[in-house]
């Protein structure tokens, strides 16, 4: 596990300092909602398309990596919404979670990058009652890979530096395919507020942080009171 944040940071995040990101997963939902806030926020970006960056070899991942200061591990591929209920249509997530998270994480350590960010999501929980970050997670064949990925961004933390997890609601919103908040897991998302979370995450302290609505399931307490604000929408 990551450690978890103080309650006591100087918000440094509020005005971070121009940043050089790379992001995968770029032209995901995800990746539309961050990277105009991050191109208003002066960081430059590389986000490559897909078919422009092999997220399994390592050797383009590191080339990839040059010059950056941050990582953003957007990525994510589900074969069928239709499946959703079915490993078979995860297959290709699970290894963008497991083995392409792992690689990304040795290439961020052997090139220096400061910053690590992984999104997951808050179905690690149990599906009743009240959670926090402290709560125990379920594993299971859906979410295993994304607690593999918290891994991995554990792992980065533990070089001694910034490795964030932001467990995300359940997203709503523009190209999410929901739109409006499905509340039946605890804990959604609006996909714009998501874009403003990842953009905080790249001066928060390591950790894992509960990204969702207010007063859900799910507590954001934590990611509300280190990173300075609550979801808009």
């Amino acid at each position: 596990m990551i450690n978890q944040p103080t309650d006591v940071v100087a918000r440094d995040h509020v005005r971070p300092r121009p940043m050089r990101l790379l992001v995968t997963g770029g032209t995901g939902v995800l990746g539309r909602a961050l990277l105009p806030l991050a191109e208003t926020a002066g960081h430059q970006w590389l986000a490559p398309a897909h078919g422009e960056l092999d997220l399994f070899d390592p050797r383009a991942v590191e080339k990839a990596m040059r010059n950056v200061d941050s990582v953003l591990h957007l990525a994510t591929k589900i074969r069928s919404l239709d499946l959703l209920d079915q490993p078979v249509a995860w297959e290709e997530n699970d290894r963008l979670r497991t083995e392409a998270s792992r690689i990304l994480v040795d290439a961020a350590l052997e090139r220096g990058v400061e910053t690590y960010v992984q999104p997951t999501v808050t179905f690690v929980y149990p599906t009743d009652g009240p959670a926090d970050e402290q709560a125990p997670v379920v594993d299971g064949p859906i979410v295993h890979s994304a607690l593999v990925a918290e891994q991995e961004t554990a792992r980065f933390a533990r070089a001694g530096r910034r490795g964030v997890v932001l467990r995300l609601g359940l997203l709503d919103g523009p190209g999410t395919g929901n739109d409006r908040p499905v509340t039946q897991f605890g804990a959604t998302l609006d996909v714009g507020d998501a874009g403003r979370a990842l953009l905080a995450a790249l001066t928060l302290p390591s950790g894992i942080y509960n990204v969702c609505r207010d007063g859900e399931r799910v507590s954001n307490r934590r990611f509300s009171d280190i990173a300075g604000w609550h979801p808009q929408s």
